[in-house]
């Protein structure tokens, strides 16, 4: 099974031929049809995942990272379409509090991490000390030198326990991610994902560039490295990144009891509720 998805991952790296490509539209990206086509393939081979790692008591972290606008969002909204939360679960921290600002960096990531039969996926992660804080300077260089010496130390801590540990950076090109920031700001359903911090480092692409090659080069590991997802084309994006997450981890089918539904009795008038409650209007 790994190998069949290794060769399709393969296999979505090679540039299509745009001219005769009937999945892609106009501008050479993904059509819905069959992104949607291959996305509900997947899904199943997510849901099979998710019953090996709860039947086998796995322990799985996904770690998301990447520019603003580059797509974490979306890739974590398909992998996460079809299978359980209580599996599945996605932490997406909030600045830290004055107390936790007094702790050792990494420790309120640490209480997150996965338990026997459980896949965390972290929406931005400990590596916030390395991009959005060195850039715009919420913490000192020495700081952030210091974090990226001690963090390779810890990952292999966090892998030693057993804990399958992928690290994902979206790449996202300066003018794709001009047009998702400007399609935000007319927006009403995406202006909350635009904020006075985004704009700030919308100034600073050559600054975040240097501080993930930085992070790249001090945190890429034999036991945690880096993968690296070109994000122009969403739908490409998040099924690359599906395929290549099946193919890191050796799961196999859980077998299960066949299910029937038992009998069970319904009279012929529904019976109405012995307490009046009040409807929701069916204004639609």
């Amino acid at each position: 099974m790994a190998d069949r998805r290794n060769a399709r991952s393969h296999a979505s790296e090679k540039t299509p031929d745009k001219s005769d490509d009937l999945t892609l539209n106009s501008e050479g990206k993904l059509k819905r049809k069959a992104f949607e086509k291959e996305l509900e393939r997947l899904h199943g081979e997510l849901v099979r995942l998710q019953e090996w790692v709860r039947h086998e008591g796995k322990k799985v972290c996904i770690v998301f990272e990447g520019r603003d606008g580059a797509g974490k969002g979306g890739v974590i909204k398909a992998m996460t379409a079809r299978v359980s939360p209580r599996v599945f679960r996605v932490v997406a921290l909030p600045a830290p509090t004055d107390r936790e600002k007094s702790q050792m960096y990494i420790q309120r990531y640490l209480p997150h991490l996965p338990a026997g039969g459980e896949i965390v996926i972290f929406d931005r992660s400990w590596y916030n000390r390395a991009g959005v804080e060195r850039v715009m300077g919420f913490c000192t260089e020495d700081q952030a030198k210091r974090f990226l010496n001690i963090v390779p130390d810890v990952e292999k801590a966090i892998t030693d326990s057993g804990v399958i540990l992928l690290k994902y950076w979206l790449e996202v090109s300066p003018e794709e991610q001009t047009k998702r920031l400007e399609d935000r700001i007319d927006d009403d359903r995406k202006i909350w994902k635009l904020s006075n911090m985004d704009l700030k480092s919308y100034t600073r692409w050559d600054d975040y560039s240097k501080a993930r090659d930085d992070m790249f080069l001090a945190t890429d590991t034999a036991w945690a490295p880096w993968y690296v997802a070109r994000s122009d084309d969403k739908r490409r994006a998040r099924l690359n990144i599906i395929e290549h997450l099946l193919s890191k981890i050796p799961y196999k089918k859980v077998p299960r009891e066949k299910v029937k539904l038992p009998k069970r009795r319904v009279t012929a008038e529904p019976r109405q509720p012995a307490h009046p409650a009040k409807q929701v209007p069916e204004v639609h």
